[in-house]
């Protein structure tokens, strides 16, 4: 097995706890940082893990979902007065099970490993997703760990 890795940095994304006790249930911002390690038994024909050049996809999907938006918990209490604050522009929500960075670590790793998949036909995995909240914080969501 080999790995490589690609990180996206300086993703403007806000999120919310709304079962937090502390601030952390107010809607706040971070800095993040997507660190994807791909992992392959075999190369390619140019001798990849796979090809940075042809991630567009990734980087595509960061910006039209996270960039300058906002993830949410799909069972927050105020869903309905977000989804109306989403219909008129101000919002542009990623609703996921757990607004947690480790909750969006797991999320994104589900959403970008079918992507990886059909690209490379199999034959590359992401092998864990690592996710900055700003440079202080992080999850790691490594799938065979479980």
């Amino acid at each position: 097995m080999i790995t490589c890795s690609k990180t996206y940095r300086d993703i403007p994304l806000s999120h919310r706890q709304p079962r937090h006790s502390g601030k952390c249930s107010r809607i706040h911002g971070h800095s993040w940082a997507i660190t994807i390690t791909f992992v392959a038994e075999t190369l390619d024909e140019n001798g990849f893990v796979i090809d940075f050049g042809d991630l567009h996809f990734i980087e595509d999907w960061i910006e039209e979902n996270l960039d300058h938006g906002i993830v949410l918990c799909s069972t927050d209490p105020q869903k309905g007065l977000l989804e109306s604050i989403q219909e008129q522009g101000l919002l542009k929500i990623t609703w996921v099970d757990s607004a947690s960075c480790e909750g969006i670590a797991e999320f994104l790793y589900h959403t970008f490993q079918p992507m990886v998949d059909a690209k490379t036909k199999g034959r590359a995995k992401i092998q864990c997703l690592r996710l900055e909240e700003d440079s202080k914080n992080s999850a790691l969501f490594n799938p065979s760990s479980i």
